[in-house]
């Protein structure tokens, strides 16, 4: 059985304490390894070592920082399969599924190589007599990012890379459901040119996280999780004096117009509720077809697809859906479809009784689809990061739209259409972070930056592209006059340039 440690200063570090947690394979069900939990005193001596490593690395030139990240992107390149088939292994995603996390995760590696351009700052000449302004950004300190076991690459890949290349250091406190993907990082981090404690990785649970939150020697907090968690690590963060960014849960709508074009929803439906078998913070949980006919016409294509889906081990060729991730959750969507039921939504696919022929102690749970659902049923309003889509009819586009903006999430949304100018007025209206048009998953491109309002972020910064360059560096203006032959005397008044 594999034991986890942790990963301090260069290297992989023993638990000191008496608490560990399990590691599953899902498909399975079989237990096959342990994570230590890692003690204040070790989260201390993780932050110790970056905040040692820091001030040097900080003084590295801007070329060599980035020289560091294009190793790590042919690195990660070269590790791509392994790291893979460790996420498939302990999350329990397709291996095809898993191949794209860490490609869309290498895709920040690749920004952050160009950030020489993006760091450049300001300058103003002459701005008074004499006087010169420029403006730049430097790194915060110690970075930290703690990250959901959905993602084990790719989250990861969105926070230490531009944390690392503005110059901080950075600690990484993974889920400890799949902490394999996420050490192995580390160490390719440290093969990239890292100095040793530039990259630093802490295993544990709520205690871990308490201890991160309230070290004096962080500066700064990223998290990905759900919105509670994300709440609590905002206002505890904060109240420490970091400066967090906290990206919470979802409710994402899929909103299907009378001219869509149905066989591309549908598509686009099945992929988006039922990959990685829904766990996903961008997930469609909730159809909106306007009008019974087009929300007709969309269940009688829509239903046969979920009941044909290939559900099995993420490792088997052609499977479209793993397993959810432990047995805990697995019990926990479960209860969620009964929830439905029982408060009177139609359960058209019920994938309860889905058993996996060699693999009956697997966390598998076959493909759920809602018809009838409404606002008032606790299976709309929650999140359940499952294989679970909830079908809410509207009678008109105005309806659609005020039921997504009515939702306390808002993370992602999306409407299919063929009509510009409702798909306009949509994308105007709607109070959501990110928007798809005729796009099921509306993630954004490195370059740009991810994020939710209401609550699904807590905090006034979207993550990688520009927000997290924003996030990692703080501003600071120098204002500078030099000698040029002209005494103005002592100013008793507000300084004026003229």
């Amino acid at each position: 059985m594999r034991q986890v440690g942790h990963f301090i200063e260069g290297r992989v570090v023993a638990g000191t304490g008496p608490e560990r947690g399990p590691i599953f394979n899902p498909a399975t069900g079989e237990q096959i390894g342990e994570v230590d939990f890692a003690t204040p005193a070790l989260v201390d001596r993780a932050v110790q070592a970056a905040k040692t490593a820091q001030p040097a690395w900080a003084e590295q030139t801007v070329l060599r920082r980035m020289r560091v990240m294009f190793k790590l992107k042919e690195l990660v390149e070269k590790n791509a399969e392994a790291l893979a088939r460790l996420i498939t292994q302990q999350h329990g995603k397709t291996l095809e599924d898993a191949r794209g996390e860490v490609q869309r995760g290498l895709e920040v590696v690749e920004f952050a190589c160009g950030l020489p351009q993006l760091l450049k700052g300001e300058f103003s000449q002459q701005v008074g007599t004499g006087i010169d302004i420029v403006s730049l950004r430097q790194p915060l300190g110690v970075c930290v990012g703690i990250t959901p076991f959905n993602f084990p690459v790719m989250i990861p890949l969105w926070m230490a890379p531009l944390a690392i290349a503005c110059g901080n250091a950075f600690v990484l406190k993974p889920s400890e459901k799949d902490p394999g993907a996420p050490l192995l990082l580390a160490e390719l981090f440290l093969e990239a040119g890292c100095p040793p404690g530039i990259m630093n990785v802490v295993n544990g649970g709520k205690d871990t996280v308490n201890a991160l939150l309230a070290h004096p020697d962080v500066a700064a907090i990223s998290f990905v999780g759900a919105t509670a968690t994300a709440e609590y690590i905002y206002r505890t963060g904060t109240a420490h004096g970091k400066r967090v960014q906290a990206l919470g849960g979802a409710k994402n709508h899929m909103v299907i117009l009378p001219d869509a074009d149905l066989d591309m929803a549908v598509d686009a439906l099945v992929g988006a509720a039922y990959g990685s078998a829904g766990e996903r913070c961008m997930a469609v949980s909730v159809a909106v077809p306007v009008g019974d006919k087009v929300a007709d016409a969309l269940i009688e294509r829509l239903a046969p697809r979920v009941r044909q889906l290939k559900i099995g081990p993420g490792t088997e060729p052609g499977v479209e859906m793993g397993p959810l991730v432990t047995k805990e959750h697995l019990d926990k969507v479960r209860g969620y479809v009964e929830q439905g039921v029982k408060e009177g939504a139609r359960l058209v696919v019920d994938g309860r009784d889905f058993k996996m022929q060699g693999y009956e102690k697997g966390f598998f749970l076959g493909g759920c689809l809602f018809d009838r659902v409404t606002t008032e049923m606790r299976i709309y309003k929650d999140e359940i990061f499952g294989p679970v889509l909830s079908t809410v009819r509207a009678k008109s586009f105005d309806e659609a739209v005020a039921m997504v903006n009515a939702h306390e999430y808002g993370n992602g949304v999306a409407i299919f259409t063929r009509d510009g100018d409702a798909a306009r007025t949509f994308a105007n209206a709607v109070n959501i972070g990110m928007v798809g048009i005729n796009v099921p998953i509306p993630v954004p491109v490195a370059f740009h930056s991810f994020g939710g309002w209401k609550r699904s972020l807590f905090g006034d910064h979207h993550t990688h592209g520009m927000e997290g360059i924003r996030f990692y560096t703080k501003l600071k203006a120098i204002t500078a006059r030099w000698p040029t032959g002209i005494r103005a005397g002592a100013e008793f008044s507000m300084p004026q340039l003229r």
